[in-house]
């Protein structure tokens, strides 16, 4: 069940409408990486999922992302304004003008509509959280371009927020990765010494001094530290 409450996540607003910048916009709400495409993955993970904490994690972050998805659709009506007027948008989509009468579609900037082959699901949960952790900084990545094309102040406290939270859901991605190395496609069997080699095939200059890789750590440093401290 899902309740929905009123008030935004955060409050939006603009400085002036701009439907240039509204088609920048237009990429995290109806894009291969934006916040639709983030809730419905988690959404639909959270099906298979048997860990009760991981499955209230992806479907609590399912629903901050539909919340986004609420702040960036609200943010690109501001910026639409009340005209319709095609020759505002020099590039890009023109859809949202000839149409939707302003209203925010599910296309990106471009005009694509959204398609649900954005979304990955493999029922797998170390491979769904591996999919996750990449949706969120390829997100971040979106996030950081338009920040720096957008120069009206409040849409980029909007974006420097959501930026933020992107990485709030990365770090919870990437905790629950560390709870699950030893299951699902994680789990050691069938596993053999090739599944340790390195081949150098760029000398000279290597880089990697270890032949036999380890698997990464997503320990926090932050977190490790404060433990040392009250040791």
């Amino acid at each position: 069940m899902f309740k929905h409450e009123k008030p935004l996540l955060r409050e939006v607003k603009v400085e002036k409408p701009n439907a240039q910048y509204a088609i920048l916009m237009q990429e995290q709400l109806g894009g291969a990486n934006g916040e639709l495409k983030a809730a419905l993955q988690y959404l639909s993970q959270s099906f298979r999922v048997k860990d009760p904490a991981i499955k209230d994690l992806f479907l609590d972050i399912a629903a901050e992302e539909l919340s986004h998805m609420e702040m960036v659709a609200h943010t690109i009506n501001l910026l639409n304004g009340h005209k319709v007027d095609y020759t505002q948008a020099e590039v890009g989509e023109i859809e949202t003008h000839v149409l939707t009468g302003l209203a925010p579609g599910l296309i990106n900037s471009s005009g694509y509509s959204w398609t649900a082959d954005y979304v990955t699901v493999t029922g797998d949960i170390a491979a769904d959280l591996l999919s996750n952790i990449a949706s969120e900084q390829r997100a971040k990545v979106v996030y950081e371009y338009l920040y720096r094309q957008i120069n009206d102040k409040y849409v980029k406290e909007t974006i420097d927020f959501l930026l933020n939270r992107e990485e709030a859901h990365n770090a919870l991605f990437r905790e629950a990765l560390n709870k699950v190395q030893d299951r699902a496609s994680n789990k050691d069997f069938g596993v053999t010494k090739d599944s340790k080699l390195y081949f150098d095939l760029s000398t000279p200059g290597r880089y990697f001094a270890n032949p036999e890789p380890t698997p990464p750590s997503f320990e926090n440093p932050r977190q490790k530290s404060k433990e040392t401290t009250k040791i």
